[in-house]
């Protein structure tokens, strides 16, 4: 069995908030989006530019996610960079808090992290060419 990348789903508090987030702060596209009448709940498929998926859900009520201290489940999620002292600066400029950038141990790679609007961490990655 051979497993690739497909998606990540993320249940957000505030559908405007984190759709204007996703959307225009990091600059995904929108694949669709979907009114679920029945379950009071919208779906946003967002594309990132390597073919990955990011799906947005909104539910009423959905409790918030343990961020601090870790929780089990999903950590953080990361994205690659080619610069990241570009993306800090996009994202500074956009009002995003983002952490100093540390170094990798194991592969010397440059990382920092941000959030989103309900908290999740967001990681940033540098990777150059020569390591995709």
């Amino acid at each position: 069995m051979q497993l690739l990348f497909h998606h990540v789903a993320l249940i957000v508090q505030d559908y405007e908030t984190s759709k204007t987030f996703y959307c225009e702060v990091l600059g995904l596209k929108i694949l669709a989006e979907n009114y679920r009448e029945e379950r009071a709940s919208w779906k946003l498929d967002l594309a990132l530019a390597d073919g990955g998926l990011l799906e947005l859900f909104s539910f009423p009520n959905a409790p918030s996610r343990p961020s601090r201290p870790e929780a089990c489940g999903l950590r953080h999620l990361a994205f690659r960079v080619e610069d990241i002292d570009a993306a800090i600066l996009h994202l500074e400029a956009k009002g995003v808090e983002v952490e100093p950038v540390r170094i990798d141990p194991y592969t010397q790679a440059r990382y920092t992290f941000f959030q989103d609007p309900d908290g999740l961490p967001l990681e940033l990655y540098e990777v150059s060419n020569a390591l995709k």
